[in-house]
């Protein structure tokens, strides 16, 4: 199904591979009659020619782009402006949309979520906004239908802001990335390695976007093959899929942990932009007669099978029939590392859910940016045309993503026949993805067309006892399950036709709705402002030298941004920093709050000019250890706060929060072998945090203990490339190496300043 090369590959005229090495030059030659060196062939990409006409640089090799648009969702924009407004913000410089898809559901702390959507609703018309209210579409679908343009470049503070598809290369990052677009500063990055996922063949009956999408997560997660790179899709397949299809593989490239995506575009991306009454924005994207990939890989979609991502990642991949085939060796599998996940906190079984040699599951959902598409639910309705979902336990939930897209289903009956068998439509929401809406019983098992299936995101609490379960599948073996009322079941084994339905896209709904300033701002309009939006507290600047304490330490191979900070109704409180900490690590570890605020004491006491050993006594021996090798650290050129190891923190959400919130609770660094994602590193250095990596190996500190980082400010200053740091023990001082990556001057001052905040004062 999916094959990868070692090594890089180039692509002539669009079709054909020839593989880097020593004949690659002569077979070139021999194709195209002309010597073509691999420097000239990388720059014949997509994805070169969109960076290079968005680089403001002037060097490719260290990029400085300014993207064309800005888009964020009510559980991120909040923070965003706020941060903003604290820099000087006076007007949006380029299109920004604030969708509310996240908190309109989710009926936690009272005024909060509308509180919130107010807040969206003037800041648009205060600095010259568009503002889709709740229930109208969910962002990317909004981005993809209103705001994606051929060649053009869109940020948004989610992670899957990917309308590669569509000829946009687009990228998730936190919300500080957001703010600098804002502030008229730039993206840096090096220039990153470009991936061709060379698509040949054509889907079978009954495989889905969702199938293809997991195929190649479950090939290219583990060895990492397109971390941080650009996959560009290119091929004779491309053409034998729908706009639709494509778009649903493409949201789903975020699970890779790439850093962006980017398509061939046809006449079907022009017929969308038609469709949506913008064909202007169409533009024919191809590779060069020979570009250069840094890798490829190879899909054949005439081979790919439905799948199923089990609990809990999505590359957890598997056929369904392979699963429904050795049940009993997958399940012992999956429970296993489900131990390892879950800490062991609760007992974890999915055996259960095994009748008669067949597994059952509890629910069905189809929903947000993968799921919601109109083919999609379009295809479920046919699979499920004259069946029925049964009286039990099983349920189905199918969430539109828009409400152009709800209106055609129901002027084309698909609603209706959704409807009849028992399951439910509702508005565009991105709650199933994120634990705040249709979490399953306790131990429940869900299957679900949407973008994650990380522990506990479906909303289950691990702290109380709690847990239920995830696995991602596409919305045709959804319906098929559905229609088998439960029993686990691939769509090919359902012989029903799949219609063509043409899709209408109904402009007056959003006409009547959005709020568009057209880019005019009034400042006379005054910001509602909730009980619950709360500006960020001060924090300081970096410190000369730096005593930390260790106050967890996590040995999953991976942590998610979710385990990082509990996704659900905890995002009610992402417009108050400080509530919002409050449940930091709560679900993975629960003594992390308590300890990082006792150490937070001291950096307090300092700040208010107290002496930080008389608010916490514990330091003194610390204090005094340091002292008989660094008698000089002491007052006025010292600080003191927390840090967190974790083998390879960041996959998942590009939330800020993640590292915000512990940034609020007195957070210096973190301590990682490997950062999962570079948003997630991009959120710690934006927020002022040390991003330490350290070989892997015995680690020289466990949790609880104190660390002593003498010069740590001149070290980044300096750029150093090895900084020593200290275990402080009964013995003494025990010296290990940390380093901190590449970091460009703009990011070694945000540290030095102490946030992005800081740093925009100072500026």
């Amino acid at each position: 199904m999916v094959t990868l090369l070692e090594g890089g590959a180039y692509l002539v005229n669009g079709t054909q591979i020839i593989p880097d090495n020593q004949d690659a030059a002569a077979r070139i030659a021999a194709e195209t009659g002309r010597q073509v060196t691999k420097e000239e062939a990388a720059k014949e990409t997509i994805a070169y020619g969109i960076l290079e006409s968005h680089n403001t640089s002037g060097n490719m090799d260290n990029l400085k782009i300014k993207f064309d648009k800005l888009t964020s969702h009510d559980i991120t924009f909040v923070g965003i402006i706020q941060t903003a407004r604290a820099s000087g913000l006076t007007k949006f410089p380029i299109p920004y949309v604030l969708t509310n898809c996240h908190n309109s559901l989710c009926a936690v702390g009272g005024t909060i979520n509308e509180d919130d959507h107010l807040f969206g609703l003037t800041c648009a018309k205060k600095y010259g906004g568009v503002y889709v209210p709740p229930h109208q579409a969910v962002i990317h679908q909004f981005a993809r239908e209103m705001l994606a343009g051929g060649g053009r470049m869109i940020l948004g503070s989610d992670s899957h802001t990917r309308y590669g598809a569509l000829g946009t290369m687009a990228m998730g990052e936190g919300g500080p990335e957001l703010v600098k677009q804002l502030l008229n500063q730039t993206y840096d990055i090096k220039m990153p390695g470009v991936v061709a996922v060379y698509l040949t063949g054509e889907p079978v009956r009954g495989v889905g976007p969702q199938d293809v999408a997991l195929a190649v997560i479950g090939a290219v997660f583990g060895n990492g093959y397109v971390k941080n790179k650009v996959m560009e899709f290119v091929g004779p397949g491309v053409k034998k899929l729908s706009a639709d299809f494509r778009i649903g593989i493409d949201v789903m490239t975020t699970e890779t942990t790439c850093l962006s995506s980017i398509w061939k575009t046809d006449r079907e991306i022009e017929e969308f932009y038609e469709i949506h009454g913008r064909k202007e924005e169409y533009k024919e994207l191809n590779p060069g007669s020979v570009a250069y990939y840094d890798g490829l890989v190879t899909v054949d979609l005439s081979a790919i099978r439905p799948m199923i991502a089990m609990p809990f990642h999505p590359s957890n991949t598997y056929t369904i029939e392979e699963l429904n085939a050795n049940l009993d060796d997958i399940l012992c599998d999956v429970e296993k590392k489900a131990q390892v996940s879950l800490d062991g906190a609760v007992n974890y079984s999915l055996h259960d859910k095994v009748r008669n040699g067949k597994f059952y599951v509890d629910q069905g959902i189809i929903a947000g940016c993968a799921g919601g598409g109109f083919e999609n639910i379009c295809a479920a309705a046919d699979i499920l045309k004259g069946q029925y979902i049964g009286a039990d336990e099983f349920t189905l939930s199918v969430y539109p993503a828009s409400m152009p897209i709800y209106m055609e289903l129901i002027k084309n009956g698909c609603a209706a026949t959704i409807m009849e068998t028992g399951a439910v439509m509702k508005t565009a929401f991105c709650g199933p993805c994120f634990g705040a809406g249709d979490t399953p019983a306790n131990n429940g098992f869900s299957i679900r067309h949407s973008t994650r299936n990380f522990p506990n995101r479906e909303g289950s609490k691990l702290q109380n006892g709690q847990i239920a379960s995830v696995a991602l599948m596409d919305a045709r073996s959804i319906a098929a399950t559905a229609a088998n009322k439960g029993v686990l079941t691939p769509a090919t084994e359902f012989d029903v036709p799949l219609g063509k339905y043409k899709y209408h896209f109904d402009s007056k709904i959003y006409a009547n709705r959005v709020f568009d300033s057209k880019g005019a701002a009034d400042p006379e309009v005054e910001i509602h402002f909730g009980p619950n939006i709360k500006d960020w507290p001060a924090m300081c600047e970096l410190p000369e030298n730096l005593v930390l304490r260790v106050v967890s330490e996590i040995h999953d191979p991976v942590t998610t941004t979710d385990e990082l900070i509990p996704s659900g109704e905890t995002s009610s409180y992402r417009s108050n920093p400080l509530g919002l900490a409050e449940f930091t690590l709560s679900r993975k570890d629960p003594a992390y709050v308590g300890l990082a605020k006792d150490i937070q004491t001291a950096q307090t006491a300092l700040m208010e000019g107290k002496c930080p050993l008389e608010a916490k006594p514990e330091l003194k021996p610390v204090m005094e250890t340091i002292h008989t090798r660094f008698p000089e650290a002491g007052e006025g050129n010292i600080g003191f706060g927390s840090t967190i190891f974790a083998v390879k923190p960041g996959d998942g959400s590009a939330r800020e929060q993640a590292a915000s919130c512990q940034k609020v609770l007195g957070g210096w660094a973190n301590i990682a072998t490997e950062y999962a994602t570079k948003r997630y590193r991009s959120n710690l250095i934006n927020w002022g945090m040390l991003p330490f990596l350290i070989e892997e190996g015995p680690l020289p500190f466990t949790n609880k203990d104190y660390i002593f980082i003498p010069g740590i400010r001149k070290a980044v200053e300096q750029a150093q490339d090895t900084i020593t740091a200290y275990t402080i023990t009964p013995e003494g001082l025990t010296p290990f190496p940390l380093t901190l990556g590449d970091l460009t001057k703009e990011e070694r001052q945000i540290i030095l300043d102490g946030c992005l905040i800081n740093y925009n004062r100072v500026k």
